[in-house]
Order: C-alpha cells, then structure tokens, then sequence
C-alpha cells in the first residue's frame, strides 16, 4: 500500500513533537502536556506506523518496543568494572566514612547526595551517540545484555543529543503505582503476585521477551558517567547535568552537601515524608564526594568505592519465632547455622530461615530454639536476626551449642572448631557433594519429579547458601532467585511452579525422596501401601517392619533407625508442614495382577519410573532383575544385559506398544 503524503508527513511531526516533548519532561523537568496527552500521541503514531510499515525508523519511539524474544540473554564484558557501595546504617557510620574521606584526601569534602532508588543497576554504552549495548551489573566484571527490554524505557534515547561515545551507569525502577496496578492485574488472572517493585523491575529486564518489559511502567534515572569521548565533567554535580544534557534521564533530586552535617539534614528529609511523594521505591540515599579528581584519588577498594558510600533508611523490623536451628554445609566443609522460623514477612518478602553465622554469634545474642526474635532485612536477601525478646523465651529453652558430629559431614561425622576463628569445619570434608547428591535425588523424576531443579541448580541453590536441606527448596523466593547468575524471570518462574507442584505427593515418591537406605521404588511402594501415612510408619517397630512380606529384616532395621533418629524428625516436621502427602492403596485387581515385570532400556515416550507406576497401578509387581519367575520384559534401546538374560531363559520381550496395550491403554 503506497503511503499516503499526509500520512507521511503526520508521522514526522509527531516524531518531532513527541522527541521535544520528552526532552522538555525528561531533561528541562519543564513538561508543557500531561502524560495522558503523551500517551495519546504515542499512540496515535504508533497506529499509522501499523498501517504504514514503510514509516518506521530507527529513530522512531515506537522502535522501543519492536522485537522478538531472544533465545538466551547474551553475557557481556564491561568495558569499565562496576562496584557495588558500602552501606552505612548509623550517624556514627557517616561520620566514620566522612572522617576516612578526610584523612585518605587530605583536606575536608563536600559531597553530592542523591536517592538510592531500589531497582536494578544497568549500564549502557553509546558509539556515536546511538545506544549499543545496556547490560545488568551482574558480577561486576561481566553482566546479561539486557537491551532488547531497556529499549522498551520511554526515557531512554535510542540517540544523544551529541554523536558521543559515552558509557552511562543508572537504575532501573518500577513505579510503585504501576507496581500496585501490575499486582492487581496479576490477582486478576490467577498469576502469583511481585513481592515488591524492585523484584518485578528486575523480573521485567532480566526475561527474554520486550513485549512484557514494554507492557509495565518501567523507569530510568542515570547517575554516573563511566567513561565519555568529551571532556570529562570535574564534579559529581556536573556529571548529573551532563547526563541531562545528553538527553538521559537523570533524577532532579540529588543535592549539594558542604558537610557530612548536610548529608544527615538530606537524609532525615528523605527518609521520612518526603519519601512518599516520589512515585518510586527509595531504599536510602548515595553520599558521593563532589570532587571527581579527589574520587580518582581516593580510589575502589575490592568491591566498593572509597568515595561513596550508601546511607541506608532504617531496615523494616519484624517479630517471628524460631522453631529450629539446623546446619548447612558448604563447599570447603564450613557449617553455617540457620534459623529456621514461623514464616512472616519484611521488606515485602516472606521470609522462613535467615543465617546465624556462627557460634559466637549465637551465643553473644543467646539465640534459643524457641526464642521469638527481631528480624530485619537490611539490603540483604535473607533477613538477618537483630536480638532476642527474652521476655518471651518459653520455659525451659536451653543455650543452644554446636553439635560435634553431623550427617553433613564426611567420615563419622566429626565436626571441629577453626583454630583461631569463629567458624566450624567438618573434620572430613567433601560432604558438600554428598549433600548434592542428595538433593539431586530428592528433585529428580524418579523421586519429587521437581521441574527446573536439576544437577546445576540444585549446587547454586547450595553455594548462594540458599539451600541446605529438602526443606529450605519450598522456602525460596523469587526475589532470591533472581539475584542468582543466570535467573531471570521465566527460570525463576519456572523452577516455583514445579516446586509448587511438588507439595502435594503420594507417600511413596516421597519416601524415594528421603533416601532411606535399602528403600528403592518398589520396596517404597510396598511400606506406603501398607501403612498408608508417614506417621503410621513411623511409629511401627523394627520387627513389625520386617514381618511385611517383601521387606525383611535388613529393610526393616534401616527404615525403623531412620525414623528413630532425632535430625530425621525434624527434618520431617518442617518438610511435612509445607507438604501434602497423599495415602495410595494397592489395587484390588488388574490386569497385570500377579504378574512380575521387568522394565529396561529407553523407551521411546515412558520413562522407567513411569512404566514401573503403571505395572502396580494394573497390579503387577516391578522387579529389578530377570529370572525365571519373571512373568514378561519391557524392553527399550540399549536393553543390555537384562534383554539377554530373558533370551537366555526364554522369558516373553515385548516392546512398549505391547506393554500399553496389555495395560488396555
């Protein structure tokens, strides 16, 4: 369809009026229309270039949100390192900071004050003025291209206003309006609620699908030139002013403090009132010295900047109850304690377990099991625990003190003490893996059948110190999830959807899970359909155990010191409390009934532990190995040696075609 002159020319104004429009509420703060008259004009150009196709450019707004979902998120190099600010909590902190400022610099500061927005750090790079590259913090040395959905920003210039080379560093935010909205909308749909707007920005930039950052209320401020082909600005002040005038959205409410005394004025203002007249989360407010000659003088330490620091708005508080204190292992053998607690919520997470850290730090706050506690989450993602309400301490709550031996470890268990540090080390390490293996079992197909909770996941989950035992896996969150290298939001989704699937169980997929030894499929078969619940097994004796035809006394024996033991009690009460274990019953009668089968090999669309469940399900008993009692053969691709042992005895080999239509499937 050929393009219309007056079509072609309309597009171009509204080019022009919508690029002066932003520039006016963007870079001047002066807007002359309201964001409903924007929006209007949005669209409207959006609309003929629908229907005019050949009127798109690469200068057009509409560009933004044009594109189709990347296959992965690419990982990028930065070309400047990126820095994470320490945090400082107290006026003595402050002052701290202000007099390490003055003594490395040699000479009183003034500095620049700006919010701390609570979203999510990326920095993009511009070649000739036009935008290349956005990418997230990530580990400070490489981050996650996140172009494709920083496009989709209004703010954010596909162009400058010079054709500069220019590496930016900002925030990227979600409106706490549009965060309400967004949740609303979600509820709606039957679609699990953001906790809080930072998690749905760093939902919305970290996926692969622009359509969906596009569809929120996304936002920008930059604050800090990285690097620039002109001139470099002399004063963190100027740096803002730059940014502007480059056309990047930078927030208009940082200020200019002559004294650490200013800072405090700036910071009491912000954290208080004011605070809600902004239509974004603030988490605090960024001290940095004005100077950018004394910043490059004073220099980065190994994760942060000597000339910034993060002054941080008092953390939420809240009170819960610690119902248990268990250990994690990791990688080196180091045993870490963890809380785990009456669930609650701070800081919009919900939160059940926070690191105790070590010994020492139990015993100088006298943390009991028991003991209702203060919590807090102070930019941390698990809470931590802040003292104890001793007022509440239940009677009879007992000192709680370092185990000397634990499953944990390698060898007999042996715990040690560092010599001349707080921390505790298994005596014989090389449990951490031991423990993976563990978990890896308890989320594979054959046992909970936990989708997105494989090998890889499973160890990161571990080493971010996330994951300890089956519990903690139904305690995560998505906020803790996303901060992992390498989650974005359609993973993280992904792996608390199978997890959710996986609370409700029949006894015996859990008991498979548990690990019990000597307990496999089948033999967990037989004791769910025996006694039916986890606390009827429980409480049966060894001898009771091994008098049930098929389990004997070796299975008997391993099944009762399982459950007598202390740890494995208490690991039951917390995995139960976020489960649903579901009783089987053996069939009455089937088609298989009385039948003994072997199942081997791949087939082609069941796997062995579901042909295995439809063999009991029809009656039949699965069996390990071929022998002459053996009723038929289920064999796949690579059969091996079981397939020549039914040969040799002369055993019937069907096919799975056969074995369903023998189930009448």
């Amino acid at each position: 369809m050929a393009v219309a002159k007056g079509a072609q020319e309309r597009a171009l104004k509204l080019r022009e009026l919508l690029a002066y429009h932003a520039e006016r509420y963007y870079t001047h703060d002066t807007p002359e229309i309201s964001d409903s008259a924007y929006d209007a004009l949005y669209r409207e150009l959006q609309t003929l270039e629908e229907q005019y196709p050949e009127l798109r450019t690469e200068e057009s707004v509409t560009r933004k949100i044009v594109g189709g979902a990347l296959p992965f998120l690419k990982k990028v190099r930065h070309e400047v390192p990126q820095w994470s600010f320490n945090d400082a909590f107290t006026e003595d902190e402050m002052r701290a900071f202000d007099e390490r400022v003055r003594k490395l610099s040699g000479a009183p500061q003034s500095y620049d004050v700006e919010l701390k927005i609570d979203g999510l750090k990326v920095v993009c790079t511009y070649e000739r003025g036009v935008l290349v590259t956005a990418a997230t913090r990530g580990d400070g040395v490489v981050g996650e291209d996140v172009t494709h959905n920083v496009r989709t920003i209004r703010e954010v210039p596909e162009r400058l206003t010079r054709p500069i080379d220019l590496i930016a560093e900002g925030e990227v935010y979600l409106t706490k309006s549009g965060f309400e909205a967004l949740n609303k909308e979600r509820a709606k749909q039957g679609e699990p609620l953001f906790a809080n707007p930072r998690n749905a920005a760093a939902g919305s930039i970290r996926q692969l699908d622009p359509a969906i950052a596009a569809a929120r209320p996304l936002g920008m401020f930059l604050y800090d030139v990285a690097r620039s082909s002109e001139p470099m600005p002399s004063t963190q002040s100027e740096e803002i002013a730059y940014l502007k005038e480059l056309g990047l959205p930078a927030n208009p409410e940082h200020a200019h403090a002559e004294s650490i005394e200013d800072v405090f004025v700036y910071w009491k203002k912000w954290s208080g009132a004011a605070r809600e007249r902004v239509d974004y989360q603030l988490d605090g407010v960024v001290i940095k010295v004005e100077d950018v000659r004394v910043q490059e003088l004073l220099g980065y330490t190994g994760k942060a900047p000597r000339f910034a620091i993060a002054y941080k708005f008092p953390p939420e508080q809240v009170q819960t109850v610690i119902e248990d204190i268990t250990l994690q292992v990791g990688r080196t053998g180091k045993l870490t304690p963890v809380a785990h607690m009456q669930p609650v919520l701070v800081a919009g997470t919900t939160v059940a377990r926070a690191t105790l850290h070590n010994e020492d730090f139990i015993t100088s706050k006298d943390i009991r099991i028991g003991d209702t506690v203060i919590l807090q989450k102070a930019g941390d993602i698990i809470p931590e625990v802040v003292e104890v309400v001793k007022e509440l301490r239940p009677k009879g709550a007992k000192p709680w003190t370092f185990p000397t031996h634990s499953a944990l470890c390698g060898g007999d268990g042996a715990i040690e003490r560092v010599p001349g540090e707080a921390a505790h080390r298994c005596v014989v390490a090389g449990s951490f893996e031991q423990q993976s293996r563990k978990l890896i079992h308890f989320a594979s197909k054959g046992a909970l059948d936990i989708n997105g909770m494989g090998k890889e996941t499973v160890k990161a989950l571990m080493e971010a110190g996330l994951v300890a035992d089956f519990d903690d896996i139904f305690e995560l969150t998505k906020d803790e999830l996303l901060e992992l290298e390498g989650f974005e939001e359609l993973k993280a989704q992904k792996l608390l959807d199978g997890i959710k699937v996986a609370t409700s169980q029949p006894l015996d997929r859990l008991l498979i899970g548990l690990g019990i030894p000597h307990v496999g499929s089948e033999n967990a078969y037989l004791l769910a359909t025996r006694f039916s619940t986890l606390k009827k097994l429980a409480d049966t004796s060894e001898e009771e155990l091994a008098a049930v035809e098929g389990i004997g006394p070796i299975i008997g024996k391993s099944v009762a010191d399982w459950f007598a033991d202390k740890n494995n009690q208490a690991l039951l009460a917390r995995l139960t409390a976020h489960m649903k274990v579901v009783k089987i019953e053996a069939p009455a009668a089937g088609p298989l009934a009385g039948q003994t089968v072997v199942v081997t090999g791949t087939l082609p669309t069941l796997s062995r532990e579901e042909a295995e469940a439809l063999v009991r399900k029809a009656g039949g008993k699965p069996a390990s190995s071929v022998s002459k009692n053996t009723s038929f053969v289920v064999a796949g691709e690579s059969a091996g040696s079981k397939l020549d042992k039914a040969e040799e005895l002369g055993v019937r080999v069907v096919d799975e075609a056969e074995f369903l239509k023998r189930l009448g499937a």
